[in-house]
């Protein structure tokens, strides 16, 4: 893979230099951040060759390339675009300036949560694990291994206030060690348990701000939100005093300061607010889901890939901590798996009818990520770009919401979906495996029957055509029946004078940047197939398009130089993406004559894309060239 050539049609598709803000990487995602949408050609990324997926999530254009791609092409992509590398924070930061409110809050919250993920999917594996044996083995429950055992798979929900306040001080930039006596504060042995309430005589109580009012002296327990206010009120009171303090004494007025303001604000108004509206949302999310005849939970499980999309789907950690602390059940899992694998099964039944190796190769990997619960690659890489696939995904997860709700299957731990949420739904493995039967049955079915590989007859597929192309065309379609193609061979696509790549007037196509290849500067206004194959890529704009032969050679061929800029005005398109192909077919037509007299250079490079899978690309054609003339052969 040429990582050289991937880094710079990704800079050239992004608006240049000037357009970017800030670039870092993950695992699998180059992370950029800049300046102008408007300015960056998606489709055009999508089409770079080892990219899987382009998507906008958090405020950042994130490119997925894979493990071992990603790191290769962002070093070449800081050398071209003469930046220094950025953190994965950095950028966060960045792209964090450019979202709204929402958007941040949302940011936020998953920011919050999203960390302490491995301690709740810690603590919920053992929860299921050992419910399960102690069913197998019922004399287990009375053993000390199981006590020991169990006391650790609570101990995750029983401080999540402590490990909500950590996360949070670190978010707000506050100091861990405060934020974690906030937390501590919360849930402080000195407060009735909040789950010893129901059944509790009388509650204790206390004067609040000069007797104004009195307060419950009950822990939060169970409560997730007000330990985020709290904390970050916390983080903004300490930075705030680290500013007006005097160094000589911040250390010591600081951290008493922010801890008894914001410990008395805590048990005396945020706790009680926030508590009483967090109370109120989760009742909603519950009532919701559990509406007769399961309408909410459908609803639910049709909304959720679209949130993916908008990139707002973090707030549903947080959703599903408070579920599990104050209901002790988090019945928002399943309508989670039952959409990401319904968006999996789509993509699967994609890859099974489809003709297209290139894209069954991206199809069926990414369905399988869905199916273990990472839904970015299938959604964003995949059905995203054949929309009825997507909805067909959305409607999956619509009735595999619906089953959840109807057999009311919850789960005992959060972050993690799809098959491997069988792991945290031991008590509701017969519920659970209907969900994901029924997402996956319908979504794969749908997607079976919306997917379609058009395929446009030659000679029917050009409309207004003159008598003189009409008859040229039936010629071609002719000669087509007799053609053989030889392997590694690339025909010439147009009639006229042939030339080498390197003397194109472009820097990017002279420079080889995209590939070896050579050039035609057409005398007919005419684009055939140049082998049987098939069709990868028709731009919008109609003036080039991207084909794989039945040997495996990549090509782009590309009508003019920069008339990108035309909009698609002089062309016209006769095949469509995933069409297959036989040399000689028509599929694009174009005014020579109109294109030059909009000032623009005619002259067409066809460059082999993926030339790094050959030792050796050689141009073959030389001067005046027919239609299906030997052009190039690869080696």
């Amino acid at each position: 893979m040429d990582y050289r050539s991937i880094a710079q049609q990704i800079y050239d598709n992004i608006g240049g230099r000037q357009n970017i803000v800030s670039a870092a990487h993950c695992a699998t995602r180059l992370r950029l951040v800049i300046g102008d949408n408007e300015k960056c050609s998606k489709e055009a990324l999508e089409n770079v060759e080892g990219v899987k997926g382009v998507f906008e999530a958090s405020g950042q254009l994130q490119i997925i390339l894979g493990t071992g791609t990603v790191n290769k092409v962002y070093d070449e992509f800081i050398a071209i675009a003469g930046i220094s590398a950025a953190s994965k924070e950095e950028v966060k930061q960045a792209a964090a300036s450019k979202q709204n409110v929402f958007q941040r809050l949302i940011k936020t919250l998953g920011d919050v949560f999203v960390p302490i993920i491995p301690a709740i999917v810690a603590s919920g594996l053992l929860r299921g694990l050992l419910e399960g044996l102690g069913k197998v083995f019922p004399a287990m429950t009375q053993s000390g291994t199981y006590t020991i055992i169990h006391l650790f798979s609570n101990a995750a929900f029983v401080f999540l206030p402590i490990l909500i306040a950590i996360s949070a001080a670190k978010v707000f930039g506050g100091n861990i060690f405060l934020g974690a006596v906030i937390g501590m504060i919360m849930i402080h042995t000195d407060l009735m348990n909040a789950w010893s309430v129901a059944s509790a005589e009388a509650i204790p109580t206390a004067d609040a701000w000069f007797g104004l009012y009195q307060i419950n002296l009950v822990g939060y327990q169970g409560h997730v939100i007000p330990v985020v206010i709290a904390v970050w009120f916390m983080s903004m009171l300490e930075k705030k005093l680290h500013k007006i303090v005097p160094e000589i004494i911040d250390l010591f007025v600081t951290p008493l300061v922010t801890v008894l303001a914001t410990g008395y604000l805590t048990l005396t108004v945020f706790g009680p607010v926030f508590s009483w509206i967090e109370n109120g949302v989760l009742d909603g999310v519950q009532f919701l889901i559990t509406l007769p005849l399961g309408i909410g939970s459908a609803l639910a499980g049709a909304v959720y890939a679209p949130t993916v999309v908008a990139g707002v789907h973090h707030m549903y950690n947080a959703l599903e901590a408070g579920l599990l602390s104050s209901k002790g059940l988090n019945i928002w899992m399943p309508i989670a798996t039952a959409a990401n694998v319904a968006q999996g099964a789509a993509a699967l039944a994609m890859a099974l009818k489809t003709k297209n190796q290139k894209l069954k190769a991206l199809a069926l990997p990414s369905s399988l990520s869905a199916f273990l619960g990472i839904t970015e690659p299938v959604i964003f890489g995949v059905n995203l770009r054949y929309m009825k696939c997507f909805i067909a995904g959305c409607v999956g997860g619509a009735v595999g919401g619906l089953m959840a709700g109807l057999t009311g299957v919850g789960a005992s731990a959060y972050g993690i979906t799809g098959l491997f949420g069988y792991l945290i739904t031991t008590d509701y493995t017969v519920q659970y495996t209907m969900v994901v039967a029924a997402s996956v049955i319908t979504a794969f079915v749908i997607s079976w029957v919306l997917y379609r590989e058009e395929q446009i007859p030659a000679a029917e597929s050009i409309e207004q055509k003159s008598e003189t192309e009409n008859s040229r065309e039936t010629e071609n379609s002719s000669a087509q029946a007799e053609f053989r193609c030889e392997k590694n061979t690339v025909y010439s696509p147009l009639k006229g004078n042939a030339i080498p790549l390197t003397e194109v007037k472009d820097s990017t196509f002279a420079g080889e940047i995209l590939g070896k290849g050579m050039a035609v500067i057409p005398s007919e206004g005419t684009v055939y197939a140049p082998f049987d194959g098939t069709v990868e890529t028709v731009f919008d704009t109609k003036h080039a398009v991207g084909l794989t032969s039945t040997d495996g050679v990549e090509i782009l061929i590309h009508v003019g130089i920069n008339t990108v800029e035309l909009g698609g005005k002089y062309y016209e398109t006769h095949v469509s993406e995933g069409d297959s192909v036989h040399a000689g077919q028509p599929l694009v037509t174009f005014s020579i004559e109109d294109i030059k007299k909009a000032g623009y250079d005619i002259t067409t490079p066809v460059i082999v894309t993926n030339t790094d899978d050959y030792q050796e690309v050689v141009m073959e054609a030389a001067g005046e060239i027919q239609v299906l003339d030997r052009a190039v052969t690869v080696k």
